[in-house]
């Protein structure tokens, strides 16, 4: 088009750098599949609710321990800010780096959870020797360390025994005596219920990646038989035991049927809607760990059968992100890890909320990514950024940055013209 005085106007053509700068961008938020947003999506939207329920839940416990409403909101929510980002970076890091760290890894984790067990550096709260105190780091629970360190090492492991998983002396038997080794380390500890999601994660992720159940049987019977064992030997357990069998614990101690009681109380009590986002009563001092272990009980009283269906919809919305990056996964490592991080945070999630529920006896594992718990939190993070590194599209960063160029090439030719 010509301008009044019939010179042809200048071209508005894009700087070069602009369009470097911008196909640059396009690198760092290129499009990834659609189970990566999925399970990303997912993940970020729990860890949100989850915010907003322990400042729920624990104001009131918060004002009587801490001197304020929020103490405990505001640790969490600093976890959460930094656990994001982790899960972000570790989203990034490439397959081949999971598989050199995986030793290192489980090794200090392993350690630092021998100094709990075998050291006064150990803390012990509720009956369990879970945490360490390590001057002025702020206390911190290497089990779940374990957790994680267990999902990339067995992710390596199987790696390299891919052709031996058939063979239950080559194959499996290594397997299960290293992870098992690292798992009776926490089981000295006392926390039984941290040792069953560790095992079933362990022998779960096997089962599906393909190994023959024949060939994890024995292990399971094994596993079962030992945890009868340390569960009757401890008259702590035995009453918590003895509570769930007794309906309606009618002639049970008060003390072990307190938190059962008012879990239960607490859902009744919400009925179909809930009495509304902050207007629980069982937070009151009335329920035990109600930012923590019974934090569903206060969704349920709060938010009602609605709110707990949408939780509970929420985790079969991540199980099915975990199956579909399972079904995608292309190697051995990322098949063990995601198969892992699928049976850890759904089937803790199961257990926490069949405890709530009076289905299992009370076992004191968190809601994943929702019950207040830094180290917990922190961990579950890091261990869905492994999956999403290995969910990502291997085709994504030259598909964008071939539409960034051509988007490019076409906004320079429109000037030119």
């Amino acid at each position: 088009m010509a301008t009044p005085t019939g010179t042809a106007r200048p071209a508005t053509a894009e700087p070069a750098g602009v369009s470097a700068a911008r196909i640059r961008l396009g690198r760092v938020f290129r499009v990834e599949s659609k189970d990566y947003f999925l399970l990303l999506g997912t993940t970020v939207f729990l860890v949100v609710f989850g915010l907003v329920m322990v400042l729920s839940s624990s104001s009131v416990e918060s004002n009587l321990e801490d001197g304020g409403f929020f103490v405990q909101a505001s640790r969490q929510g600093l976890y959460a800010l930094f656990g994001l980002p982790v899960m972000l970076i570790a989203s990034r890091v490439p397959e081949r780096m999971w598989m050199r760290v995986a030793w290192p890894l489980l090794i200090v984790s392993c350690v630092l959870q021998l100094l709990v067990v075998a050291t006064p550096l150990g803390v012990t709260v509720g009956g369990n020797t879970n945490w360490l105190e390590l001057g002025p780091i702020p206390p911190f629970q290497p089990s779940e360390l374990i957790k994680v360190s267990l999902v990339i090492w067995l992710g390596l492991i199987v790696t390299k025994k891919q052709a031996q998983l058939g063979d239950f002396v080559h194959g499996i038997l290594p397997i299960l005596l290293v992870g098992g080794g690292a798992i009776g380390l926490v089981l000295l500890g006392g926390d039984l219920g941290t040792v069953m999601v560790m095992g079933g994660m362990l022998l779960g992720a096997l089962f599906l990646i393909g190994v023959r159940f024949r060939l994890l049987l024995p292990p399971v019977l094994l596993g079962t038989a030992v945890f009868v064992i340390v569960a009757v030997s401890s008259d702590s357990r035995m009453r918590r035991i003895s509570a769930f069998l007794q309906e309606n614990c009618a002639t049970i101690d008060e003390a072990d049927c307190w938190q059962i009681q008012h879990g239960r109380f607490a859902l009744a009590n919400g009925g179909i809607f809930g009495v509304g986002l902050g207007n629980s009563t069982a937070k009151w001092s009335w329920l035990p760990a109600a930012d923590n272990d019974f934090i569903f009980a206060i969704i349920g009283e709060e938010l009602g059968l609605i709110g707990a269906i949408v939780v509970i919809a929420l985790f079969v919305v991540l199980a099915v992100a975990f199956a579909r990056v399972l079904r995608a996964a292309r190697t051995p490592f990322a098949k063990a890890a995601t198969a892992a991080v699928l049976v850890w945070v759904v089937g803790q999630a199961c257990v926490n909320i069949g405890v709530v529920l009076g289905v299992f006896p009370v076992l004191g594992v968190p809601l994943p990514l929702v019950s207040a718990g830094g180290t917990a939190l922190l961990t579950t993070l890091f261990a869905i950024g492994v999956v999403l590194s290995v969910a990502r599209d291997p085709e994504a960063a030259s598909r964008a940055e071939a539409r960034a160029v051509a988007r490019a090439a076409a906004r320079s030719g429109r000037s030119a013209r």
